[in-house]
């Protein structure tokens, strides 16, 4: 279960606050389902910039390799080191330990841009 206040991307990211301008990012279960078993995970290094739809890494799984995009932009803060021993992580526990990585928003705003949890069901039902 996705925390409180999780916001989403068509993509099938999530995005959810852990401070007043920082956010931790991750796939959603749907997309961790469609992936299959994750196998490696490529982050972005601490310090890295990222711009909003940017590709800033890679999921790879036993079926396929996917590009992660960054739902908002921001410096990269924190990465989730766990992944990289542990990438299966993703699918056991997507908002949880399998978290991708933790931004400082250079918009706090670019929150409200995003789906929240009704609007992402629909768009899960639209298929």
């Amino acid at each position: 279960m996705a925390p409180e206040g999780t916001r989403y991307t068509r993509e099938h990211e999530w995005v959810s606050p852990t401070g007043r301008d920082t956010v931790r990012i991750g796939i959603t279960d749907y997309a961790q389902q469609q992936l299959g078993d994750v196998v490696f995970v490529d982050l972005p290094q601490v310090g890295e910039r990222l711009t909003e739809s940017a590709t800033i890494g890679e999921v790879e799984s036993t079926k396929s390799v996917s590009d992660l995009y960054a739902p908002v932009a921001g410096e990269v803060v924190a990465r989730n080191e766990l992944l990289d021993d542990r990438p299966e992580l993703v699918n056991t526990q997507p908002y949880g330990d399998g978290w991708m990585v933790e931004l400082r928003l250079d918009d706090s705003g670019a929150l409200e841009n995003l789906l929240d949890e009704a609007a992402y069901r629909t768009v899960l039902e639209q298929g």
